[in-house]
């Protein structure tokens, strides 16, 4: 008999004995959920006179929302990049593997690649709710071709684009066929015309991030007036900290940054991207910013060798990922779990800062906080179950368990 049949039929499920994080720390609470939503127990007890149906108990562990990973180009012999008979099952078996990483949301990211290919996988590649299935898709992160030449990275040459003289998204139109389903684009802002394109993909809801890119601050500072508010991968692909012009790094600690705007920045924690010590700089310069991504390719999950990312040749040597034939990194193979760990023990933040890093500030940059990365009253309940070492326990989304060690 449903527990509580004036407000609703659904089961009500009550997590006992465990800290979640709430507010910024981890409290010992219970956390009530029912239809996948968190609920205000007070508002259970007094207004409805409602009960718990069942109790799960954590065994004193954390329970922490949902990572959301907003960079993951593939993984598992998956990629992104490369056009299959059928794409969307290529992201539909990643979004389920990464459920044991307690990834319960992401943006599958395409790579420069020609029009042909972005025609052909951005329709296959729809938003959708997670769930036993899979994480859920919170849109395409298309990173390029709107790129700097000098700061291409691992993006092949032939397929960069600039955005011409006809000014607004018409030339992103025109490569990409659409932009439905397109929840972030990574441009290079000293591009001519860019600035156009970043005020009208913001209008149009898509996050604008910054990267690979040889943009100064003052370029930086402008694309973020127009709505800019990401950087792609701090430090990786842009010019380096200098202090007569810090470039795009010096958004940090920006005075130009409009009020009630915030801007965010990517870091892939993986121990290879980035130096423990520059690490800990971005952090102390703007904690409430950082946001880590793992920039996995396909090669996550598969052993050492050579394997493809969009129109490349990677190779994997034990936890790099190059260019075949040069020193050029190309994504990492890093897990998000192992990330929010390393970034944990390099930079000395504590574990709540750790684990926003992987949920609330993302869900921040994408105006999403009020349903996901966090533990709030009427918040999705995409959670993770961990120890104390962040060492995962089980995933669950929408308070249903979809992986368990």
């Amino acid at each position: 008999m449903p527990s509580n049949g004036s407000v609703s039929d659904a089961p009500i499920t009550q997590f006992i004995n465990c800290r979640i994080l709430k507010e910024h720390t981890l409290q010992r609470e219970d956390l009530w959920v029912r239809d996948g939503r968190i609920l205000d127990p007070e508002k259970l007890f007094f207004d409805e006179q409602g009960y718990a149906d069942r109790q799960l108990d954590c065994g004193g562990a954390i329970l922490a929302p949902g990572f959301i990973d907003v960079q993951l180009n593939g993984g598992y012999g998956v990629d992104f990049s490369t056009p299959s008979e059928d794409p969307g099952a290529g992201v539909a078996f990643v979004a389920k593997k990464i459920l044991e990483h307690g990834v319960t949301s992401f943006c599958p990211t395409l790579v420069t690649s020609p029009p042909s290919v972005y025609h052909k996988v951005l329709p296959e590649v729809k938003v959708q709710s997670g769930g036993v299935h899979g994480a859920g898709v919170l849109g395409v992160h298309l990173e390029g071709p709107f790129i700097s030449l000098e700061k291409k990275g691992a993006h092949p040459e032939q397929f960069l684009r600039t955005f011409g003289g006809s000014g607004g998204v018409n030339p992103l139109l025109e490569v990409y066929g659409g932009l439905d389903n397109v929840s972030m684009v990574t441009l290079a802002p000293e591009l001519a015309g860019s600035q156009s394109v970043v005020e009208e993909l913001s209008q149009r809801g898509v996050t604008v991030s910054l990267g690979h890119s040889v943009a100064n601050l003052s370029q930086a500072e402008e694309a973020v007036q127009q709505g800019a508010s990401f950087i792609t991968h701090l430090f990786n692909a842009m010019l380096p900290f200098h202090h007569r012009d810090p470039g795009i790094v010096g958004l940090l600690t920006s005075d130009r940054i409009p009020a009630g705007r915030s801007v965010f920045y990517g870091m892939i924690a993986d121990g290879i991207h980035t130096n423990p010590a520059a690490l800990r700089i971005a952090h102390r310069a703007h904690p409430a910013g950082l946001v880590l991504v793992t920039d996995a390719i396909m090669a996550m999950g598969l052993p050492p060798g050579r394997h493809t990312l969009g129109q490349q040749v990677i190779e994997i040597q034990g936890l790099h990922a190059y260019v075949a034939g040069t020193t050029t990194l190309s994504g990492s193979i890093a897990t998000m779990d192992m990330c929010v760990r390393h970034f944990q023990q390099a930079s000395g933040c504590s574990v709540p800062e750790a684990l926003e890093a992987a949920s609330l500030h993302p869900a921040q940059l994408l105006g999403i906080s009020h349903q996901k990365g966090s533990l709030e009253y009427g918040c999705d309940a995409d959670l993770v179950l961990m120890d104390d070492q962040m060492v995962l326990e089980a995933t669950y989304i929408s308070g249903v368990e979809v992986w368990r060690k």
